[in-house]
């Protein structure tokens, strides 16, 4: 059965190939979505080694992070911007479990291992309608493959429907954002380590709110993990 299998699938693939959404070659069997080549040349950041990274200096004096890193570099103009595009505005979902499986990956030998639980930055649910999917539970889920951490999809929630950030000034981010998250269930993440997913960060404004409205609940950490930062 399994050999008939392969033959469908080998044939199939003549006609259909998988191309690799970075650089458009044929993806091999084992390969999904990124080819080998595109992973490993990826510009990575290395952030999770040091402490006190450019991404973790975003936080200093605005919210008690206790460590905080990206994947990779975001450069508009680069191949990767389009595997950004694809993954987020084009039904693509399943390249945030890729990435985020290999950015688990890395952090398992990292003071990112110290979490407990792994939540997304939520979506309005209008928003993720429209959308039909939210990009950051799909890293979220990759992240938790390779931690063998669990991943909540709904104890942190967006209550208020914003306006897109993009063209805002670093204030204005921090306005639009300001007291619109949420925790529905305060006892599921009460004394835990919380680490906050998203895909991009900026300036880190939607990130800030999000870990705050974390903080308040009692004896919890926050740790923020991104697929990129810009």
């Amino acid at each position: 059965m399994k050999t008939i299998v392969k033959y469908f699938t080998d044939f199939f693939g003549l006609f259909f190939p998988e191309l690799c959404v970075v650089c458009s070659k044929h993806l091999f069997v084992q390969e999904k979505l990124i080819c080998t080549k595109c992973l490993y040349h990826l510009p990575k950041t290395n952030f999770h080694n040091d402490i006190e990274n450019p991404v973790a200096q975003l936080f200093w004096g605005r919210a008690k992070i206790e460590y905080a890193t990206a994947f990779f570099y975001f450069n508009k103009g680069s191949q990767y911007q389009d595997l950004m595009h694809h993954f987020k505005y084009h039904g693509k979902k399943e390249i945030g479990f890729v990435m985020g499986r290999a950015f688990g990956l890395q952090l398992i030998e990292s003071p990112f291992k110290e979490i407990d639980i792994i939540i997304p930055v939520p979506l309005h649910p209008k928003k993720q309608k429209k959308r039909g999917y939210n990009q950051s539970d799909w890293i979220a889920m990759g992240l938790a493959n390779s931690l063998k951490k669990d991943a909540d999809t709904t104890t942190l929630v967006r209550s208020v429907s914003t306006a897109t950030q993009t063209r805002k000034t670093r204030f204005e981010r921090w306005q639009n954002v300001e007291n619109i998250f949420k925790i529905i269930d305060p006892s599921k993440i009460e004394g835990k380590h919380i680490l906050l997913v998203d895909d991009v960060v900026t300036t880190g404004s939607t990130l800030e709110a999000c870990a705050n409205a974390i903080l308040e609940i009692k004896n919890t950490k926050v740790s923020i993990a991104t697929l990129a930062v810009a």
